[in-house]
């Protein structure tokens, strides 16, 4: 019996190239920032990459979770614009919480091959600093002696009021499922940490950052926008959270929850940026002499109970080799969102995966995980991983809060 779920297939649909800014500690550096402009940064970056002129993108195709300010409404049509965008062409943003900036993908994928365009332009962004201190009660004013109905948002939406608990204790839900000990745990973000400073000192995380100046972003006929740095700093170049974690360090940290295996240090750290990628079709790479980064072959989306909506990826990506007709060896890498390390533990051991493949250059743990943003940079990074480590089939995939999961299959080119 066939898995249920959402699969679409491509057949020649390629990353030309895509780039991100660096990942930053929340209430750091780009604390200050519209999320839009840092999805014009990453946008007009991947354009530059890719070589592709922004006239000859047919869609734009964005993410942005929480408003960081007042104008998330028009995010895609003006990073559209900004990026050099025809004004002709449309923009739209997708939602699928953490999963979000692998929808991107499939939905300019499904654009490219139905014929809509040749071209697209894909941005996640998100600034966590900017999430609002919110408030739904009160626009018929403020009764006296009433609750004030302000809350952090952040916070709120961790919560699923569904099964009543928040996402930390998904995991945990998940750790006593599978057995899953704290020793683990912190082993596990221990080595990721290590991977991801590794990355750091060998280039290989710079290869796929553009750094973030402080400039304006002009639009003839339009309001100029752009980005501020704070303080003194004139550049932004390095992922900020990385830092040396060994497990005994880890291992001091309190739990999340009394006798739990989730702390703030084997949990995602909290950052703000952007990601950015340029999609075509085949006819367009060949017929303009790009080398593409990779071929899009196919995206699964599925459903999981949310009580455990951290095991999600393990399902999508049951379901993308089912239906691609391919085997868990035959993929030499796997980017799978950290949200929660006793939740990637889960997927290893619920899919039975060889972890030396899995996010071999550190995970959202030691990076961060900015929502939005999240599933284009792990693809992002997983094409450029294929390519230096010469296999053929790559998956990137998260877990979506709600319950849900979602995988994306590419393929090197080179291989």
């Amino acid at each position: 019996m066939a898995s249920k779920g959402f699969f679409s297939a491509f057949d020649d649909v390629w990353m030309l190239d895509g780039v991100r800014t660096p990942m930053v500690d929340y209430c750091g550096a780009l604390g200050h920032v519209s999320p839009t402009d840092l999805g014009i940064k990453a946008a007009r970056e991947a354009l530059k990459r890719a070589g592709v002129p922004g006239s000859d993108i047919g869609s734009v195709v964005t993410g942005n979770m929480a408003p960081g300010d007042f104008d998330q409404f028009f995010l895609p049509r003006h990073i559209g614009l900004y990026a050099g965008v025809p004004v002709e062409v449309p923009a739209i943003m997708a939602q699928r919480i953490c999963g979000t900036g692998f929808e991107l993908f499939r939905q300019a994928g499904e654009h490219i091959q139905g014929g809509a365009c040749d071209a697209a332009l894909v941005v996640g962004t998100e600034s966590m600093t900017r999430n609002p201190i919110a408030a739904f009660d009160h626009r018929t004013g403020f009764k006296l002696g009433a609750p004030v109905g302000f809350k952090d948002y952040m916070w709120e939406a961790l919560k699923d009021p569904a099964a009543g608990i928040n996402m930390i204790q998904t995991a945990e839900n998940l750790a006593k499922k599978y057995g899953i000990t704290r020793e683990e745990v912190d082993q596990f973000a221990a080595n990721s940490f290590a991977r991801a400073v590794a990355a750091q000192e060998s280039g290989f995380l710079a290869g796929e950052i553009v750094p973030v100046v402080t400039e304006k972003f002009e639009l003839e006929g339009y309001k100029a926008r752009g980005i501020k740095l704070q303080g003194k700093l004139t550049e932004v170049a390095t992922d900020t959270h990385p830092r040396i974690s060994p497990a005994e360090v880890l291992a001091k940290l309190r739990p999340v929850f009394e006798n739990g295996v989730q702390t703030g240090g084997n949990s995602s750290a909290l950052v703000d940026a952007a990601a950015a990628a340029v999609v075509a079709s085949g006819a367009y790479a060949k017929a303009h002499g790009k080398k593409p980064l990779a071929r899009v072959v196919a995206a699964a989306a599925v459903g999981v109970p949310p009580e455990i909506m951290g095991i999600g990826p393990a399902p999508a990506i049951r379901l993308l080799l089912e239906r691609a007709g391919l085997k868990l060896s035959d993929i030499g890498r796997f980017e799978i969102n950290e949200a929660q390390g006793a939740q990637t533990l889960a997927v290893g051991k619920e899919l039975g995966l060889d972890l030396d493949k899995l996010n071999v250059n550190g995970g959202a743990i030691a990076l961060g995980h900015p929502l939005a943003a999240t599933g284009v940079r792990l693809t992002i990074t997983v094409a450029r991983e294929m390519q230096r480590a010469g296999v053929k089939y790559g998956i990137s995939s998260a877990c979506v809060g709600g319950g849900q999961g979602i995988a994306l299959l590419l393929e090197n080119p080179a291989a």
